[in-house]
């Protein structure tokens, strides 16, 4: 890019900083404004990585130079900010989840392509190679007819940062990484049809689940997620009738190894950073796109509706929604 991509950020905690020092060490971005609903952090924000800090998101939004705006707050207020930076006009990249249901989900996607406006998750997982090789070898039959696949998505989360066990937030182990592993089977395998889910649930959150998926194919796969422990760490293996793939670290992989059965093997080597994702995301607002190539607001929306059914499985209902 000739000249450094214009942000907004709204939100500056854990998450934001680790994107700010990623993405301003480029030379490819610079931050032009930040909003948070502490002021002295903001402006700590922006003494650090730069821009302005701003009394309001409004006017944060509004500053000159903006292109596009980050919503990294919590999940909770995800909706509320995403549809203000729609309504001014200006192109939008929120963090996962892209909101806390379903039908928030459906109400913003429908605004950006009313208002013809960038609007994208950011998923990063779908930004970077891996998780894209992997789909084009399964959609190829290069790894035959699939035998078993599994999941775990399982971390010490709870302590990551104050909002994931907070249920004002809309904390708990299913919108924070459930997500992850969700939306990782429904781009390989399709929409299920049918969902299942079973787990822990305490103090307004749920700390553990069992989310089974069947999909059309008649493929059924559990995946398992939790806040409170690594018991199966981040880890993905399909295995078919000829081949097969394992990731360590599949939300986050940026290279992957296709093993053949007759010894052969293909590798994909890239990388899987906020960075690259941002690079991606800040090109296609340029190129004037209104919905991203890595990551459809239809798969976007479609994992939203499974969790929340699975919401509804557990019996999860966040307190601002009572």
């Amino acid at each position: 890019m000739a000249e450094k991509f214009g942000w907004c950020f709204i939100g500056c905690g854990t998450l934001g900083v680790k994107v700010a020092k990623a993405i301003t060490a480029s030379g490819r971005h610079r931050i032009v404004s930040v909003y948070c609903r502490t002021p002295e952090r903001a402006e700590e924000f922006a003494k650090t990585w730069g821009g302005a800090a701003f009394p309001d998101a409004e006017s944060a939004m509004r500053a000159p130079g903006v292109e596009g705006v980050y919503v990294v707050t919590p999940h909770n207020s995800h909706y509320e900010y995403s549809k203000l930076a729609l309504e001014l006009g200006l192109p939008v990249l929120c963090e996962k989840p892209l909101t806390v249901s379903a039908r928030e989900a459906r109400e913003l996607i429908e605004l950006a392509r009313e208002k013809k406006l960038y609007f994208a998750e950011a998923m990063w997982t779908w930004f970077a190679p891996a998780a894209n090789a992997i789909k084009g070898w399964l959609d190829s039959g290069e790894f035959g007819e699939v035998e078993s696949v599994t999941l775990y998505c399982r971390t010490m989360g709870r302590y990551y940062a104050p909002r994931v066990t907070d249920a004002n937030t809309a904390g708990g182990a299913l919108l924070d990484m459930g997500v992850y592993a969700i939306t990782y089977l429904y781009r390989l395998f399709g929409k299920p049809v049918n969902v299942l889910c079973s787990g822990r649930v305490e103090e307004g959150i749920d700390w553990e689940e069992d989310v089974t998926l069947t999909f059309p194919s008649g493929l059924t796969v559990t995946t398992s997620v939790a806040i409170t422990d690594f018991k199966g760490l981040e880890r993905f293996e399909l295995r078919g009738s000829r081949g097969r793939v394992r990731l360590r670290m599949f939300h986050r992989a940026g290279s992957a190894t296709l093993w053949r059965s007759d010894g052969s093997f293909k590798r994909v080597i890239g990388k899987c950073t906020y960075l690259n994702e941002f690079d991606i995301v800040s090109r296609e607002i340029r190129e004037g796109l209104t919905e991203s190539r890595y990551a459809p607001l239809s798969a976007t929306l479609a994992v939203m509706e499974i969790m929340d059914k699975c919401r509804e499985d557990l019996g999860l209902v966040y307190p601002f929604e009572k």
